[in-house]
């Protein structure tokens, strides 16, 4: 059954389930403009997916075939997988920021083979142990002829330019970049007055980016065919202090629920992850790989329990705190390692 909640102004939101994830569920949000609905981020590709949130528009007074237009926040599955379908059936615009286009036309041109062998050499050079290398060629065994690992995602044809106002007629929404969890990863500010009357600067869609409860991965931006050494944790705490200083009155997620206080809850993810760099500096007072690193990090469970994808995340996200420790001049490569080992300075 859907589950719908009215946040008033003509902002509604829908819990579409996630299958098989702990998250639960994602927030779709439902805007009103003067056009028809436009849907903040649409849920994950899945039939009881697509259900629940037909249902949940039927329960907002709209049917799919009325959506004007789907705005993605970035284009991971749990955010971006319905988008083609609502396209399909409502003949509504998709925007996204170009870089996350990118990722999604990138993944669309079915590279299997070229994607497999960029993990394996990464996941070699980040010092991962042959067992992980055994489920990894497996993986590639199981797949899909032509297709990549994940989910064939919808191209979009708008383009979310930041700092612009997107073309919602009535509404005044406008895009800020927030680079991070995804290179384009955009929040939206709806710059209107709250209509309960909450002190602060309209509301805020957040996507990922801030969230009430849980820290948003920060992983690499995996591209096979660009080698530029990229910052995704120093991209993404530049882009917290931004939103924090934009202090909306209330701020609107993609899971969990909404909330209040958007720069106390950036003070609190600035503060994490400083804690966790220098958790990291003392993990690296012995030169270590992104692996071993990983391995002796602290996740929400222990790393034994960890499955397989999981801990591909997982080492991405050691990789990106690694990176930013040595762009701060706190680590650095340990010369002639192989695999590639790293040392607090």
């Amino acid at each position: 059954m859907a589950q719908m909640t009215d946040h008033g102004g003509g902002v509604r939101s829908i819990r579409v389930p996630i299958p098989d994830n702990p998250l639960g569920t994602t927030l779709v949000h439902v805007v009103d403009t003067d056009r028809g609905p436009v849907l903040i981020d649409t849920g994950w590709d899945d039939p009881a997916s697509w259900d629940v949130l037909a249902d949940g528009l039927t329960a907002c007074g709209v049917s799919v075939a009325e959506v004007h237009g789907v705005v993605i926040t970035h284009h991971h599955p749990d955010h971006h997988g319905l988008s083609g379908k609502v396209r399909d059936a409502s003949g509504a615009w998709i925007a996204m920021h170009e870089a996350d286009t990118a990722i999604v036309r990138r993944a669309r041109e079915s590279r299997p083979d070229r994607w497999f062998a960029y993990m394996a050499d990464k996941l070699v050079a980040s010092g991962a142990p042959e067992e992980h290398m055994t489920l990894l060629r497996e993986a590639r065994s199981a797949r899909r002829p032509g297709t990549l690992p994940g989910f064939s995602p919808a191209l979009p044809d708008r383009e979310i330019v930041p700092g612009e106002l997107l073309e919602l007629p009535g509404r005044r929404l406008r895009a800020i970049w927030t680079p991070g969890h995804t290179p384009g990863h955009v929040c939206l500010h709806l710059e209107e007055t709250h209509p309960a009357g909450l002190p602060g600067h309209g509301r805020l869609f957040s996507g990922d980016h801030l969230l009430p409860r849980i820290t948003p991965h920060i992983g690499l931006y995996e591209d096979p065919d660009d080698a530029t050494v990229a910052d995704p944790l120093g991209d993404y705490l530049d882009s917290l202090e931004r939103v924090g200083r934009l202090d909306p009155a209330e701020v609107l997620p993609a899971h969990q629920h909404a909330f209040t206080d958007a720069p106390g809850r950036v003070r609190e993810l600035l503060a994490h992850h400083e804690d966790r760099l220098t958790d990291l500096l003392t993990l690296l007072s012995t030169p270590l790989t992104a692996w071993q690193l990983a391995e002796r990090m602290e996740w929400n469970r222990p790393w034994d329990q960890i499955p397989f994808p999981s801990r591909n995340i997982a080492l991405s996200e050691a990789e990106a705190h690694v990176r930013r420790l040595v762009k701060l001049g706190r680590a650095e490569a340990v010369t002639g390692s192989d695999p590639v080992t790293y040392v607090a300075l």
